[in-house]
C-alpha cells in the first residue's frame, strides 16, 4: 500500500492542484485544502482500498475542502463556479471547466505560465512551479537546482510570502504576456525531464511518466510558440536525450551508462523527429542554450559507437554553453568533454577548479566524476575514496549500485 500511495502522490499531486489553483486562484488555499483531501486519504484509503480514481477523489475532496475555506474567509462562491450534482463520487462536487484562452489549451500549461509570475524572481518561479505543477518534493527541487535543501526550502518560503504579501493572484497570462515568462517555463519543462529522466532518489532510475509529462508540455510550447527557436530547441533536447531512456537500466534495472549502452536500444523515430526539430530551431538563427545543448545530444546519438563520438566537438559546445549559460553542471559537464577528447589528466585539471568554487560541494555528481576518471588513470586507491564520496551522498538506489559496482572494480 505504501508503494501505491508514494504512486499516486507523485503522479496526481500536480493534476489535482492545477484545477485547484484555478478554481481559488489562491495557491495557499489550493495547496492546504490539498494537503488535508490527502491526510484524509492516508487515514481512509489503506482502511477501504485505493478508489479506482484516486485523483477524482482527491480532486472531489479538495474541491469541498477549498469551498469551504473561501466561504470561510468572507469569499462569495456562486452556483456559477461550484455546482453540486447528488448523483457523483462524495456527493458529486462539479467545477464547471471555464472557457480556457486558445493561446493555452492545457490545464498544467496554463498554470505553468500562472505560476512563474514577474514579481518573482525566476529560479523562485521555476521552484514554485516544480512544487505546485509537478508535486516535486523540496529535496527534488533541491537536487534541480543543485543546491542544499534547506536553501530551497527558504526559496519557495520566500516564493509564498511574496505572493502573500503582494496580493499577487493566480491569472491566466495573456499572449502578450508570455515572453517575459517563457523562459521560466521553458527552465521549468527541462527540470521535469532530468528529474524523470535521472531520479532524485528511491529505487527507480528513471520515471516515465514525468518524461513523457515533460515531453507532452515541450510539444504543446512548440505548437504554440513555433517561431521561438529555444522552445524547439529544449523539444529537440527532450526528443534526442530521451531516446536513449530504455537503454539507460539493465535488466535488473541497474543504471548502464552512455559507453556501455546498446545502442540498438535507442528510440531511432524519437532521434529523427529530435533531428528534424533542431534544424527547424537553428534555421531561425536565434541561438540559446537548449540548442546547444540539443546538439550535444544530437552528437552522442549520431555516433556509432562510444569509441567514434566527436568529444572534441561536444568539448567546443560545452565551452559555448558556458559562456552563455554558467553553470556548476555546464562546468561539470565541459571537465567530462575535455577528459573524453584530451585526456583523463585534463579533465581532473578541470575538476580542480570546480571544486575550489565550492558549488557542488558535498553533491555526489562531482565526486562520482572525479571516481571515473581516477579509474580510467588506473589511480584505484585514490578512485575508491571517490566512489564512497560519491556513495555517501547519493540518494537513488540505483545510482548507488552502480557506484557500488565500480568500486568493488577497482578494489575498494
Amino acid at each position: 500500500m505504501d508503494r501505491a500511495l508514494d504512486e499516486v502522490y507523485r503522479e496526481e499531486w500536480g493534476r489535482v492542484l492545477a484545477p485547484l489553483v484555478r478554481l481559488t486562484r489562491d495557491l495557499d488555499v489550493a495547496e492546504d485544502a490539498l494537503q488535508e483531501a490527502w491526510t484524509r486519504a492516508l487515514a481512509t484509503w489503506p482502511r477501504e482500498g485505493l478508489p479506482d480514481r484516486p485523483g477524482a477523489w482527491l480532486l472531489v475532496a479538495g474541491r469541498r475542502i477549498a469551498i469551504d475555506r473561501m466561504r470561510r474567509r468572507g469569499r462569495d462562491v456562486s452556483r456559477d463556479e461550484v455546482e453540486l450534482d447528488e448523483g457523483g463520487e462524495l456527493g458529486g462536487l462539479v467545477v464547471p471547466e471555464p472557457e480556457l484562452p486558445e493561446e493555452i489549451p492545457d490545464e498544467r500549461l496554463r498554470l505553468a505560465f500562472g505560476a512563474c509570475h514577474p514579481a518573482l524572481s525566476q529560479p523562485a518561479q521555476v521552484a514554485l512551479t516544480l512544487r505546485t505543477l509537478c508535486g516535486l518534493t523540496t529535496a527534488e527541487i533541491a537536487r534541480a537546482f543543485l543546491e542544499p535543501e534547506p536553501t530551497t526550502a527558504q526559496r519557495l518560503a520566500r516564493a509564498k510570502r511574496k505572493i502573500r504579501e503582494a496580493g499577487i493572484r493566480w491569472e491566466v497570462p495573456g499572449r502578450a504576456d508570455l515572453p517575459e515568462r517563457l523562459e521560466a517555463v521553458l527552465a521549468v519543462v527541462y527540470l521535469v525531464f532530468n528529474e524523470g529522466y535521472l531520479a532524485a532518489a528511491g529505487d527507480a532510475l528513471i520515471r516515465q511518466d514525468l518524461c513523457a509529462e515533460a515531453l507532452r508540455l515541450a510539444r504543446m510550447l512548440a505548437a504554440l510558440l513555433p517561431d521561438e527557436p529555444e522552445v524547439l530547441g529544449l523539444l529537440a533536447l527532450i526528443l534526442l536525450q530521451g531516446a536513449r531512456r530504455e537503454a539507460r537500466s539493465g535488466p535488473g534495472g541497474e543504471l548502464v551508462p552512455l559507453e556501455e549502452q546498446d545502442r540498438g536500444r535507442w528510440d531511432r523515430a524519437e532521434i529523427e523527429e529530435g533531428a528534424r526539430v533542431l534544424d527547424r530551431a537553428l534555421a531561425l538563427r536565434r541561438g540559446g542554450p537548449y540548442q546547444i545543448q540539443a546538439a550535444i545530444a544530437a552528437l552522442h546519438d549520431g555516433a556509432p559507437s562510444a569509441a567514434e563520438t566527436d568529444w572534441r566537438q561536444i568539448a567546443l559546445l560545452y565551452g559555448a554553453l558556458r559562456q552563455l549559460a554558467p553553470s556548476p553542471a555546464v562546468t561539470l559537464g565541459e571537465a567530462v568533454a575535455v577528459a573524453m577528447a584530451e585526456g583523463p589528466e585534463e579533465g581532473l585539471r578541470r575538476l580542480e577548479a570546480l571544486e575550489a568554487s565550492g558549488e557542488l560541494e558535498g553533491h555526489h555528481l562531482l565526486a562520482a566524476t572525479r571516481a571515473d576518471l581516477l579509474r580510467r588513470l588506473g589511480r584505484g586507491a585514490e578512485a575508491a575514496e571517490a566512489y564512497r564520496a560519491a556513495l555517501a551522498s547519493c540518494t537513488n538506489e540505483r545510482e548507488r549500485t552502480y557506484l557500488a559496482r565500480r568500486l568493488r572494480e577497482v578494489g575498494g
